[in-house]
């Protein structure tokens, strides 16, 4: 089954500062993402990868275009749907894990990571001991569990970032180059939980500009270029181009 439809999707920019100059971010942007499947999305720096994820999840409103998730509340066209709607499908079916992790100030990282679980009406207890499995598995050391991110590196914090997206077991979960700060040995772990956490139930986009992750976890492969799509590949197929 088809999860999202993505098309004709099209986000263009008004630089004010520029004398309303407008940008291109994304220009006719077309594909469809299958159930339970793990589609990687790769491009140069500035070909409109961020740009797309932001569009999926409503950060931005698209210029034009179609987004049509299916959900267990039916079809819902993502592009144009009010913003309550927007809110209610990020809250329990849509998650999201940007590139760097924005958190309140003096908030535990075990909290971070349980706060979705517990605003979605798990127990305490059971939320927090899920959030510790995850930052175990991701290697955080335990000592920094009840410590603020605020004070981590940025590789700590991007494991917490995607600990808290992970969480809730999304049926649609966005990755912005959620390995991009990690050594090897952690961004394997990632990998390792990305691999066995998911499984056939949540259905994944995500940016990355490692050729090893996406070799890794993708089950298909978007090339973006200058914010069109210049090739859709099984990830058997893809020989690592267009990476940055």
């Amino acid at each position: 089954m088809t999860v999202l439809s993505v098309e004709g999707l099209s986000k263009t920019f008004d630089m004010h500062v520029l004398g309303d100059t407008q940008v291109v971010g994304l220009d006719d942007v077309s594909f469809d993402v299958r159930e339970g499947e793990f589609l990687a999305v790769v491009g140069e720096s500035g070909s409109g990868k961020s740009s797309l994820l932001k569009c999926l999840y409503r950060t931005y409103d698209p210029t034009a275009g179609r987004v049509r998730y299916r959900g267990g509340d039916g079809e819902i066209d993502l592009a144009s749907c009010g913003d309550r709607t927007v809110m209610n499908l990020r809250a329990d079916a849509i998650g999201y894990a940007a590139q760097f992790l924005d958190e309140i100030p003096r908030v535990p990282a075990a909290d971070v990571v349980a706060r979705p679980l517990i605003e979605g009406g798990q127990p305490v207890a059971r939320a927090r001991e899920r959030a510790r499995e995850l930052l175990s598995a991701l290697r955080v050391p335990e000592e920094l569990w009840d410590a603020y991110p605020a004070t981590f590196s940025g590789g700590e914090r991007q494991r917490v970032n995607l600990a808290q997206a992970l969480a809730p077991k999304p049926g649609l979960l966005l990755l912005d180059e959620p390995t991009s700060a990690l050594d090897p040995e952690t961004r394997r772990a990632a990998i390792d939980l990305l691999d066995s956490y998911l499984g056939d139930s949540t259905t994944v986009v995500g940016v990355f500009h490692n050729s090893g992750v996406v070799e890794a976890v993708a089950d298909r492969v978007v090339v973006l270029d200058d914010g069109q799509v210049r090739a859709v590949v099984p990830a058997a197929e893809y020989d690592g181009g267009g990476l940055g």
